[in-house]
């Protein structure tokens, strides 16, 4: 049995973990995962019944809670992404955007959300570190007014901006906001952009996403 403590570990890093370990092992294997609140417990049973893998979870204390999933046991069809996952087994390979996809995700603040700009800022950081671990990457991300901010050296989500473009994401920067908040010198990913490119963008794009 493989176990996967993610106490302290905010929304979606539990699901993220425990995916991997779930693609990873043989059929009849078991993942036990240790979360610290009961929403996240919640969110993993949601996750083995879409799965459909057989789960159980025990409620220890307030702040320990255990759920275990055990792969191929489930009476509900897999999901076709999850086979689709399944069937590559080389983890090294490295994941690029499909040509077909014109994707795109924008960023216009360094929080998520509407109402307490910590619990954003927390959300926002989730929100990025997600994206680097989807199948499909968007093709472009492209960040204006203080989304501009999650682009330099200092900050939070640095290393996984720079994990998305190796993986092949655009990432832009709107310049005007830059020197608007006098921060261009310290742009640690991705390229400067202006306003007509990123309308240019946004009009081409089959899809666009703004967390």
């Amino acid at each position: 049995m493989i176990k996967i403590d993610a106490r302290g570990e905010v929304c979606p890093i539990p699901i993220i973990k425990a995916k991997k370990e779930l693609k990873n092992i043989k059929d009849n294997g078991t993942v036990l995962v240790v979360v610290d609140n009961e929403i996240a417990k919640e969110n993993l049973e949601k996750m083995a019944k879409e799965l459909g893998y057989k789960y159980s979870s025990e409620t220890i204390n307030k702040e320990h809670y255990e759920v275990k999933i055990v792969k191929g046991e489930g009476t509900e069809k897999i999901s076709e992404n999850l086979k689709n996952q399944n069937e590559t087994e080389n983890d090294n390979e490295i994941r690029k955007y499909p040509k077909s996809n014109n994707t795109i995700v924008v960023i216009s603040s360094n929080a998520m959300g509407n109402g307490n700009e910590e619990l954003g800022k927390i959300l926002i950081k989730g929100f990025i570190y997600a994206l680097t671990e989807i199948e499909e990457l968007p093709a472009s991300i492209i960040f204006y007014n203080g989304g501009a901010k999650l682009t330099i050296k200092e900050s939070p989500v640095i290393e996984d901006l720079q994990k998305l473009e190796q993986l092949g994401v655009e990432i832009l920067t709107c310049g005007t906001c830059l020197d608007y908040y006098d921060i261009k010198e310290s742009l640690a990913v991705g390229a400067i952009t202006n306003m007509y490119s990123i309308v240019e963008k946004m009009n081409a794009a089959h899809k666009i996403i703004k967390p």
